[in-house]
């Protein structure tokens, strides 16, 4: 097993893209609807776009997969990555959220892909699955934490993958940060506050958010041929998306953990938040993206 640290930077594009995938995606316990997810879902796609392609370029496959599995896919940035990838393939996307996967089939057609892509809405928390086929490749992102028994969601897709297949696991350390250290003036480091914060609801709700997956994959079945955290650093605005990017994320954590924050704290944060006044945090040009994923690649043997 080799394990890696990379490191991407990108300076303002000025443009969007449409490739990517949400930090949110699968259960939720700290949303505001889907609608609200799926918007998060969508700017997380376009922030993100390049390193998810990195990602997908650099899955230790010998050969290109016919057949792929999205558990857990959101809006769809991981599937249209992976068909985008892998030209050949054909992904069934799976999701509990049937308003996530009407998005997701909106997309395919707008992008003409709508042969490739076949929807299943499930819970994948229960006992039996859905027929899913026997894929090559299993791609999982950001979704194996909110299972509530993710070793036996693990057997599952051992159970699905093909002998010799490939399963992707793509997980987060939390929340992406925005702001600078200084900011916001009055309430400097506001935004690592809230972030601790945020340990405690997800130590509640969410207990395998931070995992390491290594060994689980492992006592599942699998061989770890791949580990790598993949630090990303997205400097400049991109046309706002970062703004809206980090106003969506931040008003999501405001709901979950409010209650928990300092009044000043509270009130700094509502200041960030409120999109009429002179603090909102789509007026400020000093926003970033800054987050770590880690990403493992197990062998069915």
């Amino acid at each position: 097993m080799t394990q890696a640290h990379s490191h991407t930077s990108h300076r303002d594009s000025g443009h969007h893209h449409g490739h990517g995938h949400g930090p949110h995606a699968g259960r939720h316990q700290d949303g505001d609807g889907d609608g609200g997810q799926a918007e998060i879902l969508e700017l997380d796609a376009e922030v993100l776009a390049e390193h998810l392609a990195s990602i997908t370029a650099r899955l230790p496959l010998k050969a290109g997969p016919r057949r792929i599995v999205d558990l857990g896919c959101g809006t769809g940035a991981g599937t249209f990555a992976l068909l985008e990838r892998f030209p050949e393939a054909h992904v069934t996307a799976v999701d509990a959220s049937a308003g996530h996967l009407q998005l997701l089939r909106e997309k395919a057609c707008a992008r003409g892909v709508a042969d490739r892509v076949r929807t299943v809405q499930a819970d994948l928390d229960a006992d039996d699955w859905p027929d899913l086929g026997t894929p090559e490749l299993v791609w999982a992102s950001a979704s194996m934490h909110h299972m509530a028994r993710p070793d036996r969601a693990l057997r599952g897709v051992h159970r699905l993958l093909a002998p010799g297949g490939l399963f992707a696991v793509v997980e987060l350390d939390g929340f992406p940060r925005f702001l600078p250290a200084d900011a916001p003036e009055g309430r400097p480091g506001l935004e690592e506050r809230v972030h601790r914060a945020t340990d405690g609801f997800h130590a509640e709700h969410v207990p395998h958010r931070g995992a390491d997956w290594g060994p689980m994959l492992t006592a599942a079945g699998f061989a770890v041929e791949d580990e790598r955290t993949v630090a990303v650093d997205i400097a400049g605005d991109r046309g706002g998306t970062v703004g809206r990017y980090a106003h969506g994320t931040l008003r999501r954590i405001r709901g979950a953990v409010g209650e928990a924050l300092a009044p000043e704290d509270l009130a700094a944060l509502d200041a960030l938040l409120d999109l009429d006044g002179e603090h909102s945090i789509l007026r400020r040009d000093d926003l970033g993206v800054r987050t770590e994923r880690t990403v493992w690649a197990a062998r069915r043997p």
